[in-house]
């Protein structure tokens, strides 16, 4: 067989393809067969955009939250830097509050449940920027202490809490201003480092206000707003309150205590009624109560033994045998009337007469040499060192 000479080959070519362009390029022939057997379906190319499109909105999104937290964080970081270059220190603050609608003045972090008087105190203080957030969810780190656990129902107007804050400036008005109107800081003072108002708390004193027509016979009308006091009345409730004073066994006026347990026994100093006074033409009258500490419940259950016996529903014999290791059924008083009054530290009184630490300070003032300060003030040098080497007020209160 021979071989096809060249412009048979040609022909054939231009058969099958067509005439070539004189320009370089592709044939003429169409490529639409091919292009309907690899045409991708218009839904899935929309798709494919939208991805592209969704994916790029995500990624500018991602980026401008990031830069949004980092704006944030660089913020919150400026404001605790100047919050911490300000010193933190130990001070006490005085509270006075109404208890009505709370569950107690402690705090209970672990649940939310119950809102306390320290559950808005530590919102106070985060927000007025005395203590930072991590502070409030561990009360622990500002070293925490109130001198009173208050109960639930229950007010106060000299209640004192020890803590560690920064020294802001106008601090009670900041504080007041994030409070709500029913809880007041009334002041703050400066103590050391190692102070704890729990601990260092000698006593605590209570008033609860209640109409006398509490201690009238169960015979009369319970709400007998015509009630008044008789001089004879009033003497035995003093005297069924006097019976309180020194240290008994008060396992059933709380609960969860035992008869055993040393610390159902608690130390009572005074607890006598006041004269009876008229408002709005009910007549009231105050209980006063002084003791070292108080359980749960205590003194309202104080209270209402006291008012079931005057009443005629218990014997006056209840009283001391609620001492005894058997179980009695004590009547706990409502919560309105209660208030913490004041909190005493009465050991700096007696501390100063057994030690004289002042008497002693006192014999030190010879050993200054106030000549050679006035001296060194004249030429300017206000920082003369002690000889006897002192320090400055609140050293060592710092974290």
């Amino acid at each position: 067989m021979g071989v096809p000479s060249l412009r048979v080959v040609a022909t054939g070519l231009w058969r099958a393809c067509g005439a070539w362009s004189r320009r370089l390029g592709p044939p003429r022939f169409s490529l639409a067969p091919m292009a309907q057997n690899l045409e991708v379906p218009v839904s899935v190319r929309a798709k494919e955009e939208q991805d592209k499109k969704a994916w790029s909105l995500q990624g500018r999104v991602r980026v401008w939250e990031k830069t949004e937290q980092k704006a944030k964080k660089l913020k919150s970081d400026e404001d605790e830097g100047q919050s911490r270059k300000l010193p933190k220190r130990k001070v006490v603050l005085l509270l006075a509050y109404s208890g009505k609608g709370y569950h107690g003045m402690q705090r209970n972090v672990r649940s939310s449940r119950f809102r306390t008087i320290e559950d808005d105190l530590v919102s106070a203080l985060v927000q007025s920027g005395c203590i930072p957030e991590s502070h409030g969810e561990d009360m622990k780190k500002m070293s925490f202490q109130r001198c009173a656990r208050t109960d639930k129902g229950v007010s106060a107007v000299g209640q004192v809490v020890s803590l560690k804050v920064w020294l802001i400036e106008d601090i009670l008005e900041k504080i007041n201003n994030h409070l709500p109107s029913h809880i007041r800081i009334l002041g703050l003072k400066r103590v050391t480092g190692g102070f704890n108002s729990k601990n260092r708390c000698d006593a605590r004193t209570y008033c609860y206000m209640l109409p006398t027509f509490a201690f009238a016979h169960k015979d009369r009308d319970m709400q007998d707003e015509s009630f008044r006091l008789s001089a004879e009345t009033l003497q035995r409730v003093n005297e069924l309150l006097a019976c309180f004073r020194g240290t008994h066994n008060f396992h059933n006026f709380t609960s969860q205590k035992g008869p055993q347990e040393p610390s159902a026994r608690r130390y009572i100093l005074e607890m006598r009624c006041g004269e009876p006074f008229v408002r709005d033409g009910l007549e009231f009258a105050v209980i006063t109560v002084k003791g070292q500490s108080f359980m749960t419940h205590q003194i309202r259950k104080m209270v209402g033994l006291v008012v079931a016996i005057m009443r005629g529903h218990a014997p006056e014999s209840l009283l001391e045998h609620s001492w005894g290791p058997t179980k009695v059924d004590v009547p706990k008083a409502p919560g309105l009337g209660l208030v913490l009054e004041r909190v005493h530290f009465d050991s700096i009184i007696d501390t100063e007469r057994r030690e004289r630490s002042m008497a002693q300070w006192l014999s030190t003032l010879p050993a200054h040499n106030f000549s050679a300060s006035a001296l060194a003030v004249a030429d300017g040098d206000t920082k003369a060192p002690s000889p006897l080497g002192g320090s400055e007020e609140g050293e060592g209160d710092t974290d």
